[in-house]
């Protein structure tokens, strides 16, 4: 449906259960999911840009649609850290939103996202995108229950070492939150937080989840003996038995 929708140059919102892609003539211009931080959340979290600024921004031109174009005109971030984070953002989603388990799909025409035009992207180039990023998981650690478990850690064996990130990454993993929500903790995209745990995964530092055993059948019970049961005739079986005795 998105191939049909670029070749069409449609403008409107693509829905699915795992979120939303916005197009402007045929090509993604933004995209949302809550399994994926949002473009507000990766420029604030990593201080590029203070919360209060980007609420100013939203105030001033949501309703027309003009928020990035407002936060570049203000002086709070440059051309090209919008550009940066609008990509992460918008292919981090779209990894969601084009997720096999996404649902239905609905096309609601002439809708427009409050941020605007930053960089548009062709729904190829999107879609691409989003299938080299599963293989990628894939090729890591081949577990795709990873990325919606509990995230557990291990004590790294003796001699071994983990980076900066992978630290951070670790320190939140208390058996409780998963990758996504982990991403969101730290205001990391959510497809790099599923990547890192992967590989930690890989390197025996993460907990592999558990596979839940298959329920046991439990032998059927030995069917009553019934209380008028004929008692067995002993001089006929001694009978049976002599004769078997005296024909060998």
């Amino acid at each position: 449906m998105l191939m049909r929708l670029a070749g069409e140059r449609a403008t409107g919102a693509l829905l699915r259960d795992q979120g939303t892609l916005y197009l402007v003539e045929g090509r993604v211009v933004h995209a949302e999911s809550p399994a994926a931080p949002g473009i507000d959340v990766l420029l604030t979290a990593g201080g590029a840009l203070p919360r209060q600024g980007w609420q100013e921004a939203l105030s001033l031109a949501g309703t027309r649609n003009e928020v990035g174009r407002q936060l570049v005109d203000s002086g709070r971030v440059t051309a090209g850290e919008l550009e940066m984070c609008h990509l992460g953002a918008l292919f981090d989603a779209a990894f969601f939103v084009l997720g096999p388990a996404s649902g239905p799909t609905r096309f609601r025409y002439g809708v427009a996202h409050w941020l605007g035009r930053v960089r548009p992207v062709d729904a190829e180039t999107v879609e691409r995108e989003t299938r080299r990023r599963r293989a990628l998981l894939d090729s890591v650690w081949p577990c795709p229950e990873l990325d919606t478990s509990p995230v557990v850690a291990r004590p790294p064996a003796p001699g071994q070492t983990v980076t900066g990130r992978q630290d951070a990454l670790l320190r939140l993993a208390d058996g409780v939150r998963t990758p996504t929500a982990i991403a969101w903790a730290l205001g990391r995209p959510s497809f790099h937080t599923l990547l890192e745990v992967r590989r930690l995964a890989a390197a025996g530092l993460v907990e592999p989840p558990r596979t839940p055993e298959p329920a046991r059948t439990p032998f059927p019970a030995p069917a009553p003996v019934p209380d008028d049961c004929v008692e067995p005739d002993v001089a006929l079986l001694r009978r049976v038995r002599d004769a078997l005795e005296a024909s060998l």
